[in-house]
């Protein structure tokens, strides 16, 4: 059973925006906190935005703020990734996670989804 599957991914110019969507399972979407990872071409994978059910945001990368918003919508069961003002380092493979704790450390997040690519040309 897929418990997380991310949507929205593809490839954009410098500047352009992309939104990405991570339909979650009911049990999943209701019990854990959600968020964004990415891992670049040989880069390790990190942290991008975390939020709760209630709507407390983290932003776990400072190059992230201001152009990207993580967003909830709880009749969906859908976590977004509103993606603005592109720039080629953001290309990535981007994951939708769950995890208990409300943080950016990657080995706190216990369920994945296979990710989705954005790639972001100059």
């Amino acid at each position: 059973q897929v418990q997380l599957e991310e949507s929205g991914g593809g490839s954009v110019q410098a500047g352009g925006s992309l939104r990405l969507a991570c339909l979650a399972s009911g049990y999943i979407y209701s019990t854990f906190y959600l968020g964004w990872l990415r891992q670049g071409p040989g880069k390790e994978r990190e942290g991008v935005a975390v939020m709760s059910r209630r709507g407390e945001i983290l932003y776990c990368d400072d190059s992230v703020k201001g152009r990207f918003t993580i967003s909830r919508d709880n009749a969906k069961n859908t976590l977004y990734l509103q993606m603005n003002s592109l720039k080629p380092e953001d290309t990535a493979m981007y994951y939708c996670a769950a995890g208990p704790i409300f943080n950016c450390e990657l080995d706190r997040f216990s369920e994945w989804g296979r990710g989705t690519q954005v790639t972001v040309s100059s």
